[in-house]
């Protein structure tokens, strides 16, 4: 089966509004009435793409009055505490845009162990200034090899080895009894080949065959895979897997034991909005919706960012907003600059697609610009793809994540750059993070080397790729302190940019590389283990009394994510404005507020920087004063200098 555009739109139904049948829930005159103006409010944004993807279907009438039924269902069944959050999100809809958000994301069992236990740490979340908790995937995977849990048996469990869904449940009430709010990772493009509807589909069962992507012959799967790529190279080659004991080729982009969703299909889109909805009733504020690139297929290309998908993506979020509008969606689209920014909305979507999502190019740049001391690159890319403000929709900034860091350097993009090339950039960022490169301070390793095209990633913690596992070996204090400065100055970047700057577990107490992943099984073909360390809360609870540079790191953060609190032009609905600042080592930007406008600016180099004040002025700083440090600047001369891997925020 193929999945190709409608070339037709049906005529609308116009009987979506009328009443359902007398099988409705019980529920009263007030909370009807809510449902009834919230499906008013969004049926456009949500029959306006249904109609393009599944308008031709033959079951496109009964899934339409299907889905009305299960969102009145499902907001029947909403408890009273978050109906009341739905009306307050209702009425500050750009709650998470907030300056006041500031995200943390970490891998349960490497956090607290199980899931209950991470309310024994929320004081150290607190004490950071963490609102906005991610949990990795905490679904119940597949037994053992489960890519990081991104491989799900079953969306309406949580792992047994981590707790149950009535520990969801009391974890998150916990948490947005301390204004926390909770993040939980949906997997969009794929079930583990052990889910229950690829059970049913091993066994013959034709209507679940159909939830996913089955060939009889590798006829089809031939033709796509001309134009594909391989995203597992080395332990996954290939898209598609034979399984001789029911005699189908099947759809495996990932893994063999990740099975891609057919889409095309909308009894699928019914099944996803359910268990959306189920989470978001067990109190997820956020869906992290992984994998969003390559939900559609179409013969002839790489089968990524289709336009498809950003029907289906809007049609997602306008359901679940009808049912659960306190719940935001968060887009995993780890793609390049030009097919990045319409998963926050452009065109028709806008406004109207993901509320979130990840800015991957600011991390790749940063890496960049780091290992080089040029931040032309970094400076061209950020200005040249990306709008200074995003309606109702706002990046996530981070500088590591638990996934592999792909150099997302394009040749359109490199031939900007005088002396630039862009497989000689990613060949040079490989090395110098790999610890290859001579001088490099980096230490990490290689991932997913791909033998045909020379591209390869790169693995490690932000302590270890920023210089500090190598300073502390060395035991040289000033290798110490510019490691440090690194990665103070990458979290002022995130929390500085616009949207939600998220910290990766650790990175707060510097964590440097776990080099014992090898020696479990079920990690040891995946060096993405290397930069996901288990919490060592035995230095997270002596910070306070100590002097050390995981310390100077802790405290440093801190007290970025504080000043960041307090300043209201950092709001992502507010611009974001690339400035050219004529010096190759230094970037910056002007976060334009109503009352004032801020101008950030990085030294990206271990050698000081200067900037004429009358640039400065120009750019309409008036006040030579550091909001970061709020300190004045150092200045002489008619120049402000700012300090090896310094950062200053002048309003």
């Amino acid at each position: 089966m193929t999945a190709e555009p409608m070339t037709q739109k049906p005529i609308r139904q116009t009987n979506q509004s009328k009443a359902l049948s007398n099988n409705e829930p019980e529920m009263s005159s007030g909370d009807r009435r809510l449902f009834d103006l919230r499906w008013q409010r969004s049926l456009d944004d949500l029959m306006d793409p249904l109609m393009r993807i599944y308008g031709q279907h033959p079951r496109f009438a009964a899934m339409t009055s299907d889905l009305k039924k299960m969102l009145l269902s499902r907001w029947a069944e909403r408890p009273a505490d978050l109906k009341d959050l739905d009306l307050q999100r209702d009425l500050n809809p750009d709650w998470f845009q907030s300056e006041q958000m500031v995200g943390y994301v970490f891998y349960i069992d490497r956090f607290s162990g199980r899931l209950i236990k991470v309310l024994d740490h929320l004081d150290h979340l607190m004490a950071l200034g963490a609102n906005y908790i991610h949990f990795m995937p905490c679904l119940e995977p597949r037994p053992g090899d489960s890519d990081g849990g991104y491989s799900v048996k079953n969306y309406r469990t949580i792992n047994p080895e981590l707790g149950t869904m009535a520990d969801l449940e009391k974890v998150t009430t916990e948490l947005r009894s301390r204004g926390m709010s909770t993040c939980i990772d949906l997997v969009l493009n794929h079930t583990a080949k052990e889910h229950e509807w690829a059970e049913k589909a091993k066994k013959g069962d034709k209507k679940y065959q159909d939830y996913y992507w089955m060939f009889d012959t590798d006829e089809v799967p031939k033709l796509y895979e001309q134009s594909l790529v391989e995203i597992f190279p080395a332990n996954a080659p290939g898209n598609f897997t034979y399984y001789p004991a029911f005699k189908k080729w099947v759809w495996t982009t990932f893994n063999e034991h990740q099975w891609d969703l057919n889409w095309s299909n909308p009894d699928v889109f019914l099944e996803i909005v359910d268990i959306m909805l189920n989470l978001a009733n067990k109190g997820a504020d956020v869906l992290r919706l992984d994998a969003v690139a390559f939900m559609w297929k179409r013969m002839g290309t790489n089968c990524q960012n289709q336009s498809e998908v950003h029907d289906l993506l809007q049609a997602l979020r306008a359901a679940t907003r009808i049912a659960a509008p306190a719940l935001v969606h968060k887009a995993e689209a780890i793609v390049s600059p030009r097919d990045l920014v319409p998963y926050l909305g452009v065109g028709r979507h806008t406004g109207r697609e993901a509320n979130l999502a990840y800015h991957n190019n600011l991390m790749v740049q940063y890496w960049s610009s780091l290992a080089s001391r040029d931040t032309r690159l970094m400076t061209h890319v950020l200005s040249a793809h990306f709008p200074e403000v995003i309606r109702n929709a706002c990046w996530g900034t981070y500088i590591r994540c638990h996934d592999d860091i792909g150099w997302a350097i394009t040749d359109e993009d490199a031939a900007a750059i005088p002396h630039f090339s862009a497989p000689g950039h990613r060949k040079f960022l490989a090395d110098f993070y790999s610890g290859r490169f001579a001088g490099s301070f980096a230490r990490g390793g290689i991932f997913q080397e791909n033998a045909l095209t020379g591209d390869r990633r790169n693995s490690g913690s932000f302590a270890s790729l920023a210089g500090l596992e190598e300073a502390l070996e060395s035991g040289d204090q000033k290798a110490i302190t510019l490691a440090v400065d690194r990665i103070l100055m990458g979290h002022a970047l995130i929390a500085s940019f616009g949207g939600v700057p998220l910290l990766y577990m650790g990175d707060e107490i510097g964590l440097l590389n776990d080099y014992g992943f090898v020696d479990e099984p079920s990690h040891a073909h995946d060096n993405r283990w290397m930069h996901r360390p288990a919490m060592d809360w035995s230095v997270a609870k002596s910070l306070d009394k100590s002097q050390t540079p995981q310390a100077w790191i802790f405290q440093g953060v801190k007290h970025i994510i504080a000043r960041r609190k307090t300043l209201a032009a950092f709001s992502a609905t507010h611009p974001t404005r690339i400035l050219q600042l004529g010096n190759s080592r230094l970037f910056g930007f002007a976060r334009a507020g109503d009352a004032e406008t801020i101008v950030c600016i990085f030294n990206f180099s271990e050698v000081p920087q200067a900037v004429s004040e009358s640039q400065l002025r120009a750019l309409g700083v008036s006040l030579f004063h550091d909001r970061l440090t709020d300190a004045p600047v150092p200045r002489d001369g008619g120049f402000v200098h700012i300090l090896p891997y310094g950062r200053v925020w002048l309003a």
